[in-house]
């Protein structure tokens, strides 16, 4: 049995524990377009940039994470950050996702962004009824914004207002 759930920003050891979580969403292919593995160096670099990383833990163990990301280069956006959120298989349903995200937006408050906004696969309901659930809204679909195996998918975007943004 693991132990409750807690929320902490993230550290650079966490690094091993955040690629293989990513790892398989990747391989479930239900959660990004991404198909090579992460490795712990290509993780560990997102400690170089200024944006928030959460982790999800149950005991010692890092079950969870969501993490922004530079929105677009453009100095106008510099208050919006992309994000991705995902939960190890054996720990979802538990509010692992819920707590990620609703930490990563504050944190994310916390250092002057506005604006936290993903695209998520159309038939990704999980994810897309957390996000909900968290206040984010559906703003769009882009149809055949890429292809997975082959596949061209269709993509829901998704953005919550924060902060400064949130009060407008």
């Amino acid at each position: 049995m693991m132990g409750p759930l807690a929320v902490r920003l993230a550290a650079v050891a966490d690094a091993p524990a955040i690629a293989a979580i990513y790892n398989e969403g990747i391989d479930s292919r239900v959660a990004t377009f991404e198909t090579a593995h992460r490795t712990v160096a290509q993780i560990e670099a997102w400690f170089e940039a200024p944006h928030p990383v959460i982790v999800v833990t149950a005991g010692d163990r890092v079950v969870g994470f969501a993490a922004a990301s530079a929105y677009r280069p453009r100095a106008c956006y510099a208050g919006i950050a992309e994000f991705s959120v995902y939960v190890d298989v054996s720990s979802r349903g538990r509010g692992a996702g819920r707590l990620a995200m609703e930490a990563l937006a504050r944190e994310a408050a916390d250092r002057g962004y506005w604006k936290l906004l993903s695209r998520v696969f159309l038939e990704n309901q999980a994810s897309r009824r957390l996000l909900a659930s968290c206040g984010f809204r559906e703003v769009g679909v882009y149809r055949n914004h890429g292809r997975l195996d082959g596949v061209w998918r269709d993509v829901v975007i998704v953005e919550r207002l924060i902060g400064e943004g949130a009060g407008t």
